[in-house]
């Protein structure tokens, strides 16, 4: 009964970052009680998704993802390329992902307004008892604006994208003068 292993590929994640998303995790055997590790990095989980992840947030933990391209892959993706190029060049992310977005801006409104109520019944008092440096990893605002700033990269790559696209192929030349 050796734990458990998840391989996990975000595609609308994907499809938004112009990378592939992708994790690896591996759950502690039955009745292990895991050490009080050092906070991972954040991530932006939907809030219809946080209960799940706090509920099982102590039973995994995430590994180390490296990955390679071989010959074979290449020219897989080389067939990919040729067979599909006209669609990946002449569509949108921004237009493609726009439900991930609204949904991703939505979810960033639910939580500053959870962040809003939580920071209005603490006391104020309460912060000044706490280290700074744990102050500021732990803090709500700090978080909001991770997830802020992560959708607006996203936006802006996909606007790029669409700028460079129309640098390229809708260049109208200058008139000529005699």
């Amino acid at each position: 009964e050796d734990p458990y292993l998840a391989i996990v590929v975000d595609p609308v994640r994907t499809m938004a970052a112009g990378k592939v998303e992708i994790g690896a995790f591996r759950t502690y055997p039955p009745n292990y009680k895991p050490p009080d590790a050092a906070a991972s990095e954040y991530q932006t989980i939907p809030l219809d998704k946080i209960e799940d992840f706090g509920v099982h947030a102590n039973q995994y933990y995430p590994l180390d993802v490296s990955f390679f391209k071989s010959s074979l892959d290449s020219h897989l993706l080389s067939l990919l390329w040729n067979k599909y190029w006209i669609s990946t060049l002449s569509t949108s992310s921004v237009v493609a992902n726009r439900d991930y977005t609204v949904k991703s801006i939505r979810d960033l409104s639910g939580k500053m307004e959870q962040g809003e109520s939580q920071l209005s019944s603490s006391s104020r008092m309460a912060g000044y008892y706490l280290p700074s440096d744990k102050k500021q990893e732990e803090s709500p605002v700090n978080k909001i604006c991770k997830d802020s700033t992560k959708i607006a990269i996203e936006q802006l790559q996909g606007l790029m994208t669409q700028v460079a696209k129309d640098a390229l192929f809708n260049f109208k030349s200058a008139p000529m003068t005699d």
